[in-house]
């Protein structure tokens, strides 16, 4: 069970998610630890700037890329202004569920993990969709582990945690999607204790407002292999 006092920094990377980002906010700051959450917007044009420009609560920071950079880039700012000892990633839709923040945070609070991945497929409550997704993602978590000799389910989970003196020390340049293949590739190598944990997952469709496509699935297979082999 997590002490009160436990402090976490969440970093929300943002790209035009009006019609979730306040429901989000609100939610990170439920989660039952004294949370700092850090949004960085990443050029959004829809109103999500806004909607930022509204929040008042002092627990929230919110910081602005003038072009659109990437959700690396993104989180690289955000993390740099983390203060807590304990740093989570949160998308800024609806799909990944804050409470689960109290399992992920679990090994880390007792000495285990350097870092926690939040799967999507390890048993929690899952919309079900997306077989061809699903595949995807399995297919390019199975090259990341062969290449980083780990045995992750769900590489590309949204859904991360780290102890913030790890985090700092790793140098990440990745600017967009290719965020999640380089930071799983740069732990491995220095050896980080990396566990996985069960975590729900509300997925939602394109129509609703979903970015990541086959493209996608590419850039990750293409950066799989650059950051073990040449970065």
């Amino acid at each position: 069970m997590e002490s009160p006092a436990t402090t976490i920094s969440v970093v929300i990377p943002v790209f035009n998610e009006a019609a979730t980002i306040s429901a989000v906010i609100d939610r990170v700051l439920r989660c039952g630890f004294e949370a700092e959450v850090i949004v960085v917007d990443d050029a959004s044009t829809d109103g999500t700037r806004d909607i930022l420009a509204q929040v008042s609560d002092p627990r929230v920071k919110c910081f602005y890329h003038a072009s659109n950079r990437g959700k690396g880039a993104a989180l690289r700012l955000g993390f740099a202004a983390a203060s807590n000892p304990y740093v989570f990633v949160q998308d800024a839709d609806l799909e990944y569920d804050p409470r689960d923040y109290a399992t992920m945070i679990a090994p880390m609070l007792d000495g285990r993990a350097d870092m926690v991945y939040g799967s999507r497929f390890l048993g929690g409550p899952h919309r079900v969709m997306f077989f061809w997704h699903y595949v995807a993602n399995r297919a390019v978590t199975l090259l990341s582990d062969m290449i980083s000799d780990l045995n992750l389910t769900d590489m590309e989970t949204g859904m991360k945690a780290f102890v913030r003196e790890k985090l700092l020390r790793l140098k990440l340049s990745a600017d967009r999607f290719t965020f999640e293949p380089e930071i799983t590739a740069k732990a491995a190598r220095a050896r980080w204790r990396i566990y996985e944990v069960p975590i729900s997952y509300s997925g939602r469709t394109y129509e609703e407002g979903k970015k990541i496509g086959l493209r996608d699935a590419f850039a990750a297979v293409a950066a799989i292999l650059y950051y073990r082999f040449f970065d």
